[in-house]
């Protein structure tokens, strides 16, 4: 069932073209339009034709729904799509406003939970009784394809579809519209994307699709500024996180680096498949590093990573300024690591202070505060950080309850072995939006604050769902059978 969560508006009336308010800050009131219902709706309609955001429209009912889009477009693997449902409303017999709902879908399998797919029987049919008489007589690829698919104009799959209002989306409009109705000369440009150097051109900022808009990132990106987020490894909800933050501060104008702690010899591979059309040749030549088929994989090296990487890709194939680095230092052990992680991450900073810097560890690295409950001397790669450079905020990771893919103590209690796999985490529910909140004053652990990612799903290692590009399940490697050796999900 679809849940719609409505944001309340404050009571203060906004008039004119609001020229001041960042692309990124998530609005605190409704944009209000002085000018007639009747009147501005036709100018909401050119906005949508201009900006390539085809549409249907019930004629004379002020409401239009826009098709749907992939989030990260052209991405071979993303699973979620977008369509707005914008409303126009009568405030007074003068003045109007829209209201635009943001609704989501849930469609690729890849980043489903572990162990949701379709069994298949030996015929290439649907097995086991009790089967969808409507899907009888199919093949289990045209099963799984109908299944998949939202049946009806309303329809979503899986109970996956949501709808949400978009108050940043209402104020984009607002920006564009507004001048023209007051007919003013002089309004601000509109805000362009971040564009790559070497990029021959770049998209609108209307033609990527990021998510919907994560609430209270505005306050962090900035020039210059670095977000450390701690996380806790193997989900597939953080990885998105990241790829939407960098996506949605690229539009908004923010070049953006995004830093992983991944061995730091896996840095020729990662600029490659970033600069490469992201085809099965540029995915075995990323996967060939030891790194993604390690025996231990604690989640750095999942899938949703990889689907991480692709997003990026991705945004950098259309001419955005989005770049990653890799920090970890794995050789090294202890304080001399935290050392040696933070110097890389440093040196990146320091030498692009235009950018804004989003960087990914474990919630140990991040922390900003001395100490540990084991070691009370260590000093976290966040600490080093904080006192090397000017603009860093650490968020810990926040979730509400679901699972993980990590390694611990083998279960059976042998303490120089590691067991992987599906681990229960289990955390508190504060709805299904993204946002950033930090508080007045950092915690005992350094932290400034929460980046908080919903409910949580593990993802299994890259290596488990084939080096030819996720999203290709059942495809042939080189790498599959060694991968088999790997600790099964429990």
């Amino acid at each position: 069932m679809v849940r719609w969560v409505v944001v309340l508006a404050c009571a203060f009336m906004v008039t004119g073209c609001a020229a001041h308010r960042s692309e990124l800050d998530y609005p605190d009131r409704e944009a209000i339009y002085d000018r007639p219902l009747a009147e501005m709706w036709p100018e909401v309609r050119g906005f949508f034709t201009r900006n390539e955001l085809p549409f249907r429209e019930d004629t004379g009912s002020m409401v239009l729904e826009t098709e749907w889009r992939q989030e990260f477009g052209g991405s071979k693997i993303s699973g979620f799509f977008h369509r707005y449902m914008v409303v126009g409303r009568r405030e007074t017999p003068t003045s109007s406003k829209l209201q635009i709902f943001r609704i989501t879908k849930s469609l690729n399998k890849t980043l489903s939970p572990p162990g949701n797919q379709i069994d298949w029987g030996v015929s290439r049919s649907l097995a086991g009784p009790g089967a969808d008489p409507a899907l009888a007589g199919m093949s289990a690829e045209d099963a799984e394809e109908r299944l998949a698919f939202p049946r009806g104009e309303n329809g979503f799959f899986a109970e996956s579809g949501q709808g949400q209002r978009d108050m940043v989306m209402e104020w984009r409009v607002f920006r564009e519209v507004a001048p023209v109705l007051a007919k003013e000369e002089n309004a601000p440009k509109p805000v362009q994307v971040a564009k790559a150097p070497n990029a021959k051109e770049a998209p609108s900022k209307f033609a990527v699709e990021c998510g919907l808009p994560i609430i209270g990132l505005g306050k962090q990106a900035k020039p210059g500024a670095v977000l450390l987020l701690g996380e806790m490894h193997g989900t597939q909800e953080v990885p998105r996180f990241v790829a939407q933050t960098a996506c949605q501060a690229t539009v908004a104008g923010m070049p953006v680096t995004v830093g992983l702690e991944l061995p730091l010899e896996n840095q020729g591979r990662v600029d490659a498949f970033l600069d490469s059309e992201g085809g099965e040749e540029d995915w075995l030549k990323l996967m060939e590093a030891p790194f993604w088929r390690s025996p231990y994989p604690d989640g750095r090296g999942s899938a949703a990573m990889a689907n991480m990487l692709e997003h990026l890709r991705q945004l950098r194939s259309q001419g955005l300024d989005v770049d990653i680095f890799v920090f970890d230092h794995p050789k090294a052990n202890g304080q001399q690591r935290e050392d040696a992680m933070a110097a890389t991450v440093a040196f990146q900073v320091e030498s692009s202070p235009q950018r804004f810097h989003v960087v990914l560890s474990g919630n140990i690295h991040s922390r900003t505060k001395k100490g540990l409950p084991w070691d009370p001397q260590h000093r976290p790669m966040g600490l080093l950080l904080k006192e090397k450079l000017d603009d860093v905020v650490a968020l810990d990771m926040a979730y509400a309850t679901g699972t993980t893919w990590i390694c611990s103590v083998d279960s059976k209690g042998v303490r120089d072995r590691l067991d992987c796999g599906v681990r229960e985490a289990k955390g508190k529910d504060n709805g299904e939006r993204y946002f950033v909140h930090t508080w007045d004053s950092v915690n005992s652990e350094g932290y400034h604050g929460v980046f908080y990612v919903g409910a949580v799903n593990a993802s299994a290692p890259a290596i488990r769902v084939g080096e030819q590009g996720p999203g290709k399940e059942g495809s042939k490697s080189p790498f599959m059978q060694e991968a088999g050796t790997l600790a099964s999900s429990r």
